[in-house]
């Protein structure tokens, strides 16, 4: 059973929810067996637009059937989720992905078997009712944790506060996992720059570096995280604002990138609202090593980090990219990596007073 698109359930995901109950109700009156079929979300069905420069989801689809050792289960926890969805929309509540999976965490009636027995169960369950309805889970009312922070002068509503991300001292703005009811009332800023690292993003905020170069700052705690991933993408479409990643050099720190510029493989479905296609890499190079004096920095590589770069030297998004090929086999010949804050040697200030306005100033990014 593949869901019908009506007028209504495209805007609204209470109404598709809705059709979904209606039409397995619909499938076991006529005595056929429930089935779902949707976007198979796997590896082998991910494409990458070189136009677009962005991953997708393929056109290969998957069906799930509840009268299937192979799929009752999952079938089960699938529509679980998707209850659990309806419920909250229906009175306008949300929840954390840890919330979802306690609500659906109970022993199915007359046997030992849970509905979920882990969160990573009803967070794949999630994904795929995302798939199945076409709204993604923060339209269904289901949020990930707060992970991230932002600074500059930018003045938004949210919720019916008025919040000035210039005003709320050292912490800055906590971003929130759902940022479309977000309305933007004043943005004056240049470019934006994201960094992986919360105590990067403390030492920029510290020396008012948002102030003194008019852009805004914003840092998650490793991953990118969904909320953050689209905001940076609202903000550089509503905006036109150039958005700047800053990551260690390291095979992590340029997969850190490539999830944000070009969206990640186990969110296919999700890349025309999460990737951010405009974003460059501002640092760390190799090429800074050498000029900046870090060489004394230089962290060896484990076989995981060769492990990691030869994949994400394999990725069809940078195999014919010579720039970041030629980056990849730097970093291969170093068999080494480098930490954003191996540049406090240089002075506790010099990432801010220095490193960043050059590099800035030269326009001397990765694309």
């Amino acid at each position: 059973m593949t869901m019908a698109k009506s007028s209504k359930s495209k805007e609204n995901p209470q109404v598709k929810l809705k059709e979904l109950g209606q039409e397995l109700a619909l499938q076991i009156q006529k005595g056929k067996n429930p089935e779902v079929e949707f976007g198979l979300r796997s590896l082998s069905n991910v494409v990458y637009d070189e136009k677009a420069r962005m991953l997708n989801l393929g056109s290969k689809t998957q069906t799930r059937k509840f009268f299937d050792p192979r799929h009752a289960r999952v079938f089960l926890q699938t529509m679980e989720m998707a209850k659990i969805a309806k419920t909250l929309l229906d009175v306008n509540k949300h929840a954390s992905l840890r919330d979802a999976f306690y609500m659906a965490k109970r022993t199915i009636p007359q046997s030992t078997i849970n509905i979920v027995d882990e969160q990573d169960e009803s967070d794949s369950a999630i994904e795929d009712v995302e798939l199945i309805t076409g709204f993604s889970r923060e339209r269904l009312n289901i949020n990930a944790n707060k992970m991230g922070s932002v600074a500059g002068e930018v003045t938004i509503e949210d919720a019916g506060d008025t919040i000035n991300w210039a005003r709320l001292g050292s912490g800055g703005w906590s971003i929130p996992s759902n940022v479309e009811s977000i309305e933007f009332n004043s943005v004056k800023a240049k470019y934006i720059i994201y960094m992986e690292k919360q105590a990067v993003w403390e030492r920029l905020h510290e020396d008012k570096f948002w102030k003194k170069q008019n852009c805004i700052i914003v840092t998650s705690q490793g991953q990118t995280t969904r909320g953050i991933r689209r905001l940076l993408g609202r903000m550089s479409e509503e905006f036109k604002l150039p958005i700047y990643v800053l990551a260690d050099n390291d095979p992590w720190g340029y997969y850190i990138y490539s999830v944000l510029k070009f969206g990640s493989i186990s969110l296919a479905h999700m890349t025309s609202s999460l990737a951010v296609p405009q974003a460059k890499f501002l640092g760390v190079t190799t090429k800074d090593i050498e000029e900046y004096g870090l060489k004394k920095h230089l962290i060896t590589f484990k076989d995981v980090d060769n492990t990691r770069l030869k994949q994400i030297m394999d990725y069809d998004w940078f195999k014919n990219n010579k720039p970041w090929q030629k980056e990849f086999t730097a970093m291969k010949r170093n068999g080494a990596k480098v930490e954003i804050q191996s540049l406090s040697s240089r002075g506790i200030t010099f990432i801010s007073d220095t490193y960043l306005p050059e590099k800035i100033k030269r326009q001397d990014f990765l694309d």
